[in-house]
Parts: structure tokens; C-alpha cells; sequence
């Protein structure tokens, strides 16, 4: 089966009562956009002539379009493709926010949930929403990889490979989201084993902290495998108290203050719109880090040990900075 056929199938199988909440690709729509491209079916007519009068050589893709660019297609297929792109990767976001704060509530809203839980189990719930979530995402990006690939075929171009480093370099690449490994997180929390070995969960995701480098595992059709990294590039360790920054870096909160020249009691939050991830060397990527609280909740249950030892760490440091601090601001205003 055809891909678009498997796509189609998919936005109107059993989910459908799910996927009407949210945006998605419109793959038939950009298809016809490829072909409605006129300027590609000139030339493609144009070359098919000249192949009748050829001295016998095999024709490539080259000799059918020889457009690198077409105004047709640029002006709708790619305006199109970046807000259904955005519009995806917002829902995204939004909808595992949503589910997240239902599984790792504080404060009085955990204690109603609980109470909730005594009447009504809605793990399982949980756990299938996910699962959709999962799909969602990952068959909105393959619907994207495949436009693209066709874009570049009918034009014989590699602006649809250039338009995909772009959406990488906007922060629009649907499977980096930290949001996804934080879904990851929260399906191998609800998985419930505490043995730091590789495991699986519904066949998708996995994860490995024993491993000298700690991965999560994504696990997609046609054999496809993404790999993310959970080692921090400041302390080379596995992220402890993980926020993942605009750009997508994964780092200890204490390593990320420490790069933004900030204290760590004071926050993310804190640092200056000129701060740059120590990475990738963006600036502006700290005002809106994801707190990545199921994954730390992951190395928690995996990982105790370490995960103590790094707490401990961690409060002695803040401990430390904080008493710096006040006792620099009381020597300002006291004069001495």
C-alpha cells in the first residue's frame, strides 16, 4: 500500500474521533499542488519529444525537469507545508503538556487526582492517549519526509532537503521535540519496571541508562530507529534535573545556569536574552526551556543511585550559591 493510501487510512480509521482536535498534513492537497505545477509538465512534455529522437541513451530524472525552483510550487507548497508544520508541532506540544500535568500534578490538584483514582482508573487512559500522541507525531513527519522527497523529484531539486534543514533550523523538526521524549519518559514510567535494563514499551520507545552512553530509542515503521542522547555536554553525565532549551539541547539544570552565568536558585528564567546554548551557540534559547520532568522521574526510578548522589550535589551547590549570594548583597548595601 501506497503511502498516501496508508496516511489517508489512517486520518480516517478508529482515531478519527481524536485527530479532528488537531492539525495535520495535508498530503492529497500538496500532491496536487506537485502536479499542478505547469512549468515541471512543460518541460516533461518538452523532454518526452526529445526522447523519441534520441540515439537510444536511457533518460533520467534530470532530462524530465530541469527547474530547480518553481514559483507554483514554492509560493503554495512550501507556505503550506511551514503552517501545517507549525500547526502540528503546537498541537504537539500542547496536548502532552495537557496529559503530563495529569500524570505528575502537586500541590492539591495531585491530591484530587488521587482521590479521582479511588473511584476511576484512568491510567489506562493515560497510557492510550499516548500511544495516539505517538502515532500522531511520527506519521505527520514520515507525511512531510515523503512530500519533500517528491518535491525533489518532480523538480529534480534539493530544495526539499534544504527546506527540511530549515524546519530543523526553526526548531519545526517534529521528531526532536523534547516533547516526544518526554512521552517517551512518561510511557516507560507508566511501564512500571525499576530494573535499569532495556525496556520496551508498546514496541515504540526504549531506554538504556546502563549503557556508557544513555539513549532513548525511537522506534518507527519501515525499521526506522532515532536515537536521542541523555548525556549532558557540559558534565558528560547523564542529565540530571533536565531542561532541553529551544533549540532542542539536553542539559543538567545546574550545568545549564552554570553555561547562562546564572545561580541555580535563581532559574532558567533568570538568564539574559544574549545567553547562548553552549552547543549549538543560538542566543534566546533559555526564556522558554522545558523542564523535563517525566524523564527526570525516568532516572529516578532507573537510575537511584546516581540520581541521589546527584541531588545531594545539586542542593550543596544551591545551598552554596544562595549563601554567596546574600552575603554579596548584604556587604553592597551594609558597605562592608
Amino acid at each position: 500500500m501506497k503511502f498516501g493510501e496508508t496516511f489517508k487510512e489512517y486520518l480516517h480509521g478508529d482515531q478519527e474521533w481524536f485527530l479532528d482536535k488537531f492539525s495535520h498534513v495535508e498530503y492529497q492537497r500538496l500532491k496536487k499542488v506537485l502536479k499542478s505545477c505547469r512549468t515541471c509538465k512543460a518541460l516533461h512534455d518538452s523532454n518526452q519529444k526529445n526522447e523519441q529522437i534520441d540515439d537510444g541513451k536511457n533518460p533520467t530524472l534530470s532530462q524530465f525537469c530541469q527547474c530547480q525552483s518553481c514559483p507554483t510550487c514554492d509560493q503554495m507548497f512550501f507556505t503550506e507545508l511551514t503552517r501545517e508544520a507549525t500547526n502540528i508541532a503546537g498541537c504537539f506540544s500542547s496536548r502532552v503538556k495537557h496529559l503530563l500535568h495529569l500524570h505528575v500534578a502537586t500541590g492539591m490538584q495531585r491530591y484530587i487526582l488521587r482521590l479521582r483514582q479511588c473511584f476511576k482508573n484512568d491510567q489506562q487512559a493515560l497510557v492510550q492517549e499516548g500511544r495516539m500522541l505517538i502515532e500522531y507525531i511520527t506519521m505527520n513527519a514520515i507525511a512531510i519526509c515523503k512530500i519533500l522527497k517528491k518535491y525533489d523529484k518532480v523538480h529534480s531539486s534539493v530544495n526539499g532537503k534544504n527546506f527540511k534543514s530549515k524546519m530543523r533550523a526553526e526548531h519545526l523538526e517534529l521528531l526532536q521535540s523534547p516533547w516526544l521524549i518526554e512521552l517517551g519518559a512518561f510511557n516507560l514510567n507508566l511501564n512500571g519496571s525499576d530494573g535499569g535494563e532495556f525496556i520496551q514499551f508498546s514496541g515504540s520507545f526504549a531506554c538504556n541508562l546502563n549503557a556508557t552512553e544513555p539513549v532513548m530509542t525511537l522506534m518507527l515503521p519501515n525499521s526506522i530507529m532515532l536515537e536521542y542522547d541523555l548525556t549532558c555536554a557540559i558534565c558528560l553525565e547523564t542529565v540530571f534535573n533536565p531542561y532541553a532549551l529551544s533549540c532542542g539541547h539536553l542539559f543538567c539544570k545546574s550545568c545549564a545556569c552554570s553555561a547562562a552565568s546564572v545561580m541555580i536558585f535563581q532559574g532558567l528564567k533568570a538568564t539574559s536574552p544574549d545567553s547562548k546554548c553552549p552547543i549549538c551557540r543560538e542566543a534566546g534559547v533559555y526564556a522558554n526551556a522545558v523542564r523535563m520532568l517525566e524523564l527526570d522521574l525516568l532516572i529516578k526510578r532507573r537510575y537511584k543511585d546516581y540520581w541521589k548522589e546527584r541531588l545531594i550535589a545539586e542542593r550543596a551547590m544551591t545551598v552554596k550559591q544562595s549563601k554567596d549570594y546574600w552575603e554579596s548583597q548584604t556587604k553592597y548595601v551594609i558597605g562592608y
